[in-house]
C-alpha cells in the first residue's frame, strides 16, 4: 500500500507540472517515498489548519510545491484535485511557490534556506510556549524538507547553529540528498561532509535510503526521543521512477514530457491515459488525517478547557493581543536619542504582552533592545541570535507565524542588507514582525562608510507591504509604535545613535497618515520636509529664513510609505501647492522627488569623523538648507 500511495504522489506531481508546463518535477518525485511515511507521522488537523499544538511542516525548497500541494489534498485541506490542475495559474491556490493564502501552508519560505531557519524560528516558539502554557499544552514537532540548495546557502548554517546550541530536540530535518543542483552533480561545487558538520552543530545525524520505507519508518520513529536537534540523510533518486531522467539534473526545472510519463505510469503498473488519478482506497488512507487530527485536537481541548484561570486568560491574551493595556512612556522633551526612547518603548511593550519576543544579533546593548527583567530563551523574552542577521529575520517570520507571537528583530540599519531576504518575505506574507534598525544615517560617524546607511532608507521604502518609520524625537517614537502595532504587515524602525532636541507637541494631522506639519506659517513661501534627526535641522532652517521673511512650513514625515497611501486633499494640506518643496534626507532620498521639487541629500557615501562634522561637511546645517531654500524660490 505504501508503495501504491507513494507512487501517486510521484505522478500528481508530474502530472501538475506537465499540465502546467512548468515547474520542477524532479524533487517531489524524489521524495514521494518518504512523504508517503511521513504522512502518517505528522499530528495536525486539515479542518483547522490553525490549531496551536499541530506539527509544522516546512518545506524549505519551495520549487517542490507541487509536493506540498499534493499532500495538503490527499490529506483533506481546502485544496480540492481542480487547484491541482490549476497550478501555477493565475489567481490559484497553487502558486509556483507556496504563499499563506494556501491553506496548510504555514509559512512562504522563498529562496533557498529561508525555510530551515523558518523552521528552527517555529522550534524556538513552540519552546517558547511551552515555557509560558506548559508541555502539556504545547509538545509538538517541527518537520523540515530541505535539499542541497538550502544546505549550501549561508542562512542554514546559521539557523542550524542556534538550533544545537539551544538543544531543540522538537526540531526534525529531513535532507533530500540527491547529489543534484540546477547545473550538474553536487560535486562541481561541494563536497563537505553533512553528517560531521550538523554533529559538530549539535545534532543527531542518522543516514538512511530514502525509497526504503523501513527505513524511513524506523529513522522518523526515532525522532520521538531525540534530545538533540535530529537530522536526517535521506539518500535518494532525483525524478524517482522517470525511466531516463532518473537521476538527472536535466528532471529538476522542467516538465518530463508525457511519453515519460506515461511510461512511469505503466512501469508502476498505473494507468498511462489516467491524469490526476487517486484511487479510492489511497484517499481513504490518507484522508484518515482528518478523523485522526479531530482526535488530537479534541484531547487537546480538552487539556486547555482544565487549565487552571490564569493560564487559560494567559493564553487568551497571547491569541487574542491587547494594545490598550501598554503603558508607553511619556518622552515629550526629552534629549535622547531615538534608540533610546525605542527602548523604553520596547519594555513597556513587553510589560504589557506577554507575547512580546524578540532579540538582536549580538548588539543589543548599542539597538538598547535589552528587555529587562524578561529573562532569555527559552524561558524569557530576550533571543539572542548571535551575529547572524540572515537567520535571525526568518527565525522572527517562523514566531510570527506561530500563532501567540509578536517578534522584534535588531540590528545597525548598514546590516539590514544580510536580511533583506527576510524582511521581503515577511512583507509578502504581510506578518507582524518589527525590525529594529538602528545607528540610522551618516550619523554614525567615525565607524566611517562601510557602516553608514545611505541607500537603505530607499530601499525599504520601496518594498511593497512594509512600513519603515524614521521618528524625529522619543514622543513621535510613542505614535509611530501606536500605528505599527496595528499594521497588518512588517514595520522597520529606523532610530539614530546621536540625541535628538525634541519637538514640541505636534499640533496639525497624526503619524498614522505618515506625515504633518511640526510648523505652520500664515503665508508659506516654501515647504521643508524631512524624517529622523533631520526634521530638527529643518526646524532651524525655518527660523533662518523667516528672519528673512520668507514664511516656512515645516513637515515630519516618519513614515513614506504611509504618506504614499494618503489622498489627494490630504497631500495638499501637507504639501501646500502654493509653495515649493525642498526634502531633506541624510541618505539618498531619491523616492523624495515624488513630493518635492528638490532634496538636500547624500549623494555619495559617508566618511569617518564625529557625526557633527560629518553633518557640516555633507551640507546638513540649518544655514545650507536655508540657502537651498532660497535657491529654489
Amino acid at each position: 500500500m505504501l508503495e501504491k500511495q507513494a507512487n501517486t504522489i510521484r505522478f500528481l506531481c508530474a502530472d501538475m507540472v506537465q499540465n502546467a508546463n512548468s515547474g520542477h518535477p524532479g524533487t517531489p518525485m524524489g521524495l514521494a517515498d518518504l512523504m508517503s511515511v511521513l504522512m502518517r507521522h505528522i499530528k495536525h488537523n486539515p479542518k483547522n489548519p490553525k490549531w496551536l499544538n499541530r506539527d509544522r511542516l516546512i518545506f524549505s525548497g519551495g520549487h517542490a510545491s507541487s509536493l506540498v500541494y499534493s499532500y495538503l489534498y490527499l490529506s483533506g485541506y481546502n485544496v480540492s484535485l481542480e487547484d491541482l490542475k490549476n497550478f501555477r495559474k493565475l489567481g490559484s491556490k497553487t502558486p509556483g511557490h507556496p504563499e499563506i493564502e494556501t491553506s496548510g501552508v504555514e509559512i512562504a519560505t522563498g529562496p533557498l534556506g529561508q525555510g530551515i531557519a523558518n523552521a528552527v524560528g517555529f522550534a524556538m516558539a513552540a519552546k517558547s510556549a511551552a515555557n509560558l502554557l506548559g508541555s502539556e499544552i504545547i509538545n509538538h514537532k517541527v518537520y523540515c524538507l530541505c535539499g542541497d540548495g538550502d544546505l549550501e546557502e549561508g542562512i542554514s548554517y546559521e539557523a542550524c547553529a542556534l538550533a544545537g546550541k539551544h538543544c531543540l530536540n522538537n526540531l526534525v530535518i529531513i535532507y533530500d540528498s540527491n547529489n543534484i543542483t540546477i547545473e550538474g552533480d553536487t560535486s562541481i561545487a561541494w563536497c563537505e561532509d553533512v553528517k560531521v558538520r550538523f554533529e559538530a552543530a549539535g545534532f543527531e545525524v542518522a543516514k538512511i535510503d530514502g525509497h526504503n520505507f523501513d527505513e524511513i519508518e524506523f529513522a522518523l520513529s526515532e525522532a520521538a526521543d531525540k534530545e538533540k536537534p535530529y537530522l536526517i540523510i535521506a539518500n535518494t533518486k532525483i525524478a524517482k521512477g522517470a525511466g531516463k531522467l532518473e537521476g538527472s539534473h536535466h528532471a529538476h526545472g522542467a516538465p518530463l514530457g508525457e511519453d515519460i510519463i506515461k511510461e512511469a505510469k505503466i512501469k508502476a503498473g498505473f494507468d498511462p491515459l489516467k491524469t490526476f488519478f487517486v484511487d479510492d482506497d489511497v484517499l481513504f488512507a490518507f484522508r484518515s488525517a482528518i478523523e485522526l487530527g479531530d482526535l488530537e485536537e479534541a484531547k487537546w481541548n480538552k487539556l486547555v478547557s482544565e487549565l487552571e484561570p490564569s493560564k487559560k486568560e494567559l493564553l487568551n491574551s497571547l491569541l487574542n493581543p491587547d494594545f490598550s493595556r501598554i503603558d508607553f512612556p511619556n518622552l515629550k522633551g526629552e534629549k535622547l536619542a531615538t534608540r533610546d526612547s525605542n527602548g523604553k518603548i520596547l519594555n513597556a511593550i513587553a510589560a504589557a504582552l506577554p507575547g512580546f519576543i524578540g532579540g538582536s544579533a549580538d548588539l543589543a546593548p548599542s539597538n538598547k533592545t535589552e528587555l529587562k527583567g524578561f529573562g532569555d530563551f527559552p524561558n524569557g523574552k530576550n533571543l539572542h541570535f548571535g551575529i547572524r542577521e540572515h537567520a535571525m529575520a526568518a527565525i522572527c517570520n517562523a514566531y510570527a507565524r506561530y500563532g501567540i507571537f509578536l517578534p522584534f528583530s535588531a540590528t545597525f540599519f548598514i546590516f539590514s542588507d544580510y536580511l533583506k531576504a527576510g524582511a521581503r518575505i515577511a512583507a509578502l506574507m504581510g506578518v507582524k514582525h518589527f525590525f529594529i534598525w538602528t545607528h540610522d544615517s551618516i550619523g554614525v560617524g567615525e565607524d566611517g562608510p562601510t557602516h553608514e546607511p545611505i541607500e537603505q532608507l530607499s530601499t525599504f521604502r520601496a518594498m511593497p507591504n512594509f512600513y519603515v518609520f524614521r521618528p524625529a524625537d522619543g514622543n513621535e517614537n510613542v505614535e509611530c509604535w501606536k500605528t505599527a502595532l496595528n499594521l497588518n504587515a512588517p514595520s522597520a524602525f529606523v532610530c539614530s545613535r546621536q540625541a535628538l532636541v525634541p519637538l514640541d507637541e505636534p499640533k496639525f494631522g497624526n503619524v498614522k497618515n505618515g506625515a504633518y506639519i511640526v510648523k505652520k506659517s500664515q503665508n508659506p513661501k516654501i515647504t521643508l520636509v524631512a524624517s529622523g534627526s533631520e526634521v530638527g535641522l529643518c526646524l532651524e532652517a525655518a527660523d533662518l529664513l523667516e528672519k528673512q521673511n520668507i514664511d516656512t512650513n515645516v513637515v515630519s514625515a516618519p513614515c513614506f510609505d504611509l504618506l504614499c497611501e494618503q489622498n489627494r486633499d490630504y497631500i495638499d494640506t501637507i504639501f501646500d501647492p502654493s509653495t515649493k518643496v525642498l526634502a531633506v534626507e541624510a541618505a539618498s532620498g531619491l523616492e523624495w522627488y515624488k513630493f518635492a521639487n528638490d532634496v538636500v541629500r547624500m549623494k555619495t557615501f559617508g566618511a569617518s569623523a564625529p557625526a557633527n562634522e560629518l553633518f557640516r561637511y555633507f551640507g546638513f546645517t540649518a544655514e545650507n538648507i536655508a540657502n537651498k531654500a532660497k535657491d529654489l524660490l
